[in-house]
């Protein structure tokens, strides 16, 4: 069981981050914010997925003053996303949103930065300090060079990006305010890594992970599923974003299979199924897509396995809640560990997705 980094507890509308609480998967609208009608929709569509806080762009302030609108319309939190200008984040904020993100790359004079902790002390909202390798602060040319000298490039990206989270922490807390979250995101997963690793010995406030423009969704899900999965296993991280070229609710679909690989949170069904070789007797592509394809509709923690020869497949059958095992055009159905019966190849699809519905009617009754 993975120990985890425990964190000051912040609430982000009804959702608790930090202190032990599940971690809480998020996501980004790609919607322009002030086209409120394609906000809001988007914005369901995460919902149907599970996706739990949303965090939409703020460049104007035009979308600024869209926020109560799609507030009034959407049941999860919502974050506004603020760069350059901090008067949009004192709009957001008077326009009802649930928690600020900040860049201390483009935000930088101390005194618009009091300005907007002065209004969230006022609606007690938290704030990220969102840092990213790509807008970091200007170099200090009175810096140790030494540094520079004695630590990789990724070290020393990552301790650029930890200096300048670290700066904007000491504004907030001089200003007597520690509703603060962290992220540190960089493409680049060694610096990444190292970034949250050195900010984890310096404070405990809860981290937002990332692997920062992950890319297409094959490449950019596994990316993100090493750069958090290392992070993930050593306890570091309290809410992630999955950031994928592609619809929003893919970066919710891979953030909750990343939770799931670490047993940190279960809550969907699980497919084991075999890599498939040339002992195998069924043809197994097909059935393995389709039960995939059916799992999506499943809101059930259930664990189903499609194995295709009898090497590993009774095995992995008995240990799922339901399972088959393929062998010469047909297969032995378990269901608890228990054989259940042998059904024909073409039965194989129809005889899983009935055990499953009667397991997830089960477990809804109890």
């Amino acid at each position: 069981m993975i120990k985890r980094r425990m964190t000051k507890p912040l609430s982000i509308g009804n959702v608790t981050i930090g202190g032990g609480a599940p971690i809480v998967v998020q996501s980004m609208c790609s919607t322009d914010t002030r086209d409120v009608k394609a906000t809001v929709y988007q914005i369901h569509e995460l919902e149907d997925v599970g996706c739990e806080v949303v965090r939409v762009a703020v460049p104007d302030m035009e979308a600024a003053r869209a926020i109560p609108e799609i507030k009034k319309q959407i049941r999860i939190p919502l974050i506004a996303d603020i760069h350059f200008d901090y008067e949009l984040a004192l709009a957001a904020i008077e326009g009802g949103v649930d928690a600020l993100r900040l860049n201390p790359g483009n935000i930088r004079r101390r005194e618009q930065v009091e300005a907007v902790v002065r209004k969230v002390k006022e609606r007690q909202i938290p704030i990220r300090i969102g840092v990213n390798a790509g807008s970091l602060p200007p170099e200090d040319p009175t810096a140790n060079n030494e540094e520079k000298q004695t630590l990789s490039p990724e070290e020393y990206i990552a301790k650029r990006m930890v200096d300048a989270a670290m700066g904007h922490i000491k504004i907030l807390e001089d200003l007597d305010f520690d509703m603060i979250k962290v992220s540190l995101k960089a493409f680049d997963v060694p610096t990444t890594v190292a970034a949250y690793r050195r900010m984890a010995t310096m404070c405990n406030y809860p981290f937002h992970l990332g692997i920062t423009e992950a890319g297409l969704t094959e490449s950019g899900s596994i990316r993100s599923a090493v750069g958090l999965g290392i992070l993930l296993n050593e306890g570091i991280g309290d809410t992630v974003r999955v950031s994928l070229t592609d619809h929003p609710r893919e970066e919710v679909r891979v953030a909750y299979e990343i939770l799931k690989a670490l047993n940190l949170r279960v809550e969907s069904p699980t497919l084991i199924s075999c890599p498939t070789c040339g002992r195998i007797e069924v043809n197994l592509f097909p059935i393995a897509n389709q039960v995939n394809e059916y799992l999506r509709t499943v809101g059930k923690p259930i664990k189903v396995a499609v194995m295709g020869c009898v090497v590993n497949g009774p095995g992995e059958a008995k240990m799922a809640d339901v399972g088959i095992a393929g062998g010469k055009g047909k297969a032995v159905l378990f269901r608890k560990g228990q054989i259940v019966r042998t059904v024909k190849e073409d039965e194989i699809v129809s005889a899983l997705m009935a055990e499953i519905k009667q397991i997830e009617a089960e477990m809804s009754e109890g």
